[in-house]
């Protein structure tokens, strides 16, 4: 059941929300001050205007009297000279003189400035009005109605929503592109590190030449993986020269041994089979070491030829029937008519034979070794199955460690290398290899890609 999760996990999801709700929020926040320094603007101007027209209005009161006062209110209620224009006048018990309005707005006491709605047909109006108390104790309303202001302001909102509209899905856009460049970036670098991984050491990032974060970024992985191919060369260099150099000694001191097996008798000549037959192994070992340094040395196998693995398996079958019918197992096959993968067809069956010799190796008699070749969605499945004593969980990936034996196997003949070239084998070939119980047993399951 999947859960909701309210913030993306995806990086760059994230980095294209936030650039996305960064670019709304600086825009909205730069909307809110403008629209309030417009209103607080207009708003002055407003009271200006409202200021000068009281001021005239005293100024009669004062020098012709309440009469003229009252006459030039009623004037102008009654006239459509202005139509923005409030005024009223209460008497000191406040009854209402002059004016449209029963009686005056709701207002604190004192209060010099008030604003209030006016309701009608029409909608609302905002008002901002003066108040002044004249001496008689009348009180002297001087306003206007806002609504050229408010219409200016309500432009402006639904102006301010359109861009907003259209800020954000820039903002989504950028944000999108944003993403979609870091992802690229990343990307290549992960590609790169994955090829790596799969055995390309002489791959490497390409840096844009912009030293930006990422191109130092990638020069700096670019080191890394010089330094890297530099050491496991030299361990590899080492190997393959300690290997090819001890071959040869060791063939003439074989050699020399055979010579005096020959002319040996009684105990000496028993001797000197054990010391041949040590000779041999440790040939054996030098030659293992030298071919897997040569397959870890190799490239995957983008470009090798298109092979049959099900022909493959069917001689390595067939080469191992008789070696296991003479310890009484019995060798089962089931395999695919056709399975292709791209590779090497001597390496794939070492990794065959290899497999094949450890199961017939360690399986008791009279019991059965189990071979399934078969395709499974875009990949092709080799399992090689035994009813021997198996390898316990914990001891599995060890065993592909290199002169790697187990305790329960070290009487057993071998070099410790097998395993170690049957995981190399796959892995130059982009397959993976696992360890399996077959209760009781082991089952190894080999996964290389289909080539069809």
């Amino acid at each position: 059941m999947s859960r909701w999760r309210p913030w993306p996990r995806s990086t760059s999801a994230r980095l294209a929300l936030a650039v996305t709700v960064s670019f709304l929020l600086a825009f909205v926040l730069l909307g809110v001050g403008v629209h309030y320094a417009v209103s607080a603007m207009l708003t002055q101007d407003a009271r200006e205007l409202v200021r000068v027209d009281a001021a005239g209005l005293v100024e009669l009161y004062r020098d012709d009297g309440r009469a003229a006062l009252l006459s030039e209110l009623r004037e102008r209620i009654a006239g459509d000279e202005d139509p923005d224009a409030v005024y009223a006048l209460t008497a000191n018990d406040g009854r209402m003189i002059a004016g449209d309005y029963p009686r005056l707005p709701n207002h604190r006491r004192g209060a010099r400035w008030i604003e209030f709605t006016e309701r009608d047909g029409d909608g609302e109006r905002r008002v901002v009005a003066q108040l002044q108390r004249l001496p008689d104790g009348s009180v002297l309303l001087t306003g206007t109605r806002t609504r050229s202001q408010d219409r200016f302001l309500a432009l402006m909102l639904r102006t301010a929503l359109i861009a907003l509209a259209f800020a954000a899905s820039l903002g989504a856009l950028i944000g999108w592109l944003t993403s979609r460049w870091v992802s690229r970036r990343l990307r290549h670098l992960d590609d790169t590190a994955a090829r790596v991984g799969r055995g390309e050491l002489g791959l490497r990032a390409t840096p844009d030449g912009s030293d930006d974060a990422f191109d130092r970024l990638a020069r700096r992985f670019n080191a890394m993986l010089d330094r890297i191919e530099e050491l496991l060369g030299g361990v590899r260099h080492a190997t393959d020269h300690i290997a090819h150099d001890l071959r040869t000694p060791l063939t003439r001191l074989r050699n020399r041994l055979e010579e005096l097996r020959a002319r040996a008798q009684g105990d000496t000549g028993a001797r000197l089979d054990a010391a041949i037959a040590e000779t041999d192994q440790l040939l054996q070992s030098f030659g293992a070491l030298l071919r897997l340094a040569r397959i870890e040395a190799q490239p995957p196998v983008h470009d090798e030829p298109v092979l049959d693995l099900a022909a493959l398996v069917a001689d390595a079958v067939e080469l191992y029937t008789p070696i296991a019918a003479e310890r009484g197992i019995a060798l089962r096959a089931a395999a695919a008519a056709q399975a292709r993968v791209r590779g090497d067809a001597d390496q794939l069956f070492q990794l065959l034979v290899n497999l094949l010799d450890n199961a017939v190796k360690y399986a008791p008699p009279a019991t059965e070794v189990e071979v399934a070749l078969r395709r499974e969605r875009d990949e092709i499945v080799l399992e090689i199955g035994d009813r021997g004593p198996g390898i316990p969980a914990a001891d599995r990936e060890r065993v592909f460690d290199r002169f790697q034996r187990l305790e329960a196997h070290r009487g057993s003949p071998g070099t410790g290398l097998g395993m170690s070239l049957v995981r190399a084998i796959a892995h130059r070939h982009g397959g993976r290899i696992a360890l399996l119980d077959q209760a009781p047993g082991l089952r190894v399951r080999v996964s290389l890609a289909n080539a069809d």
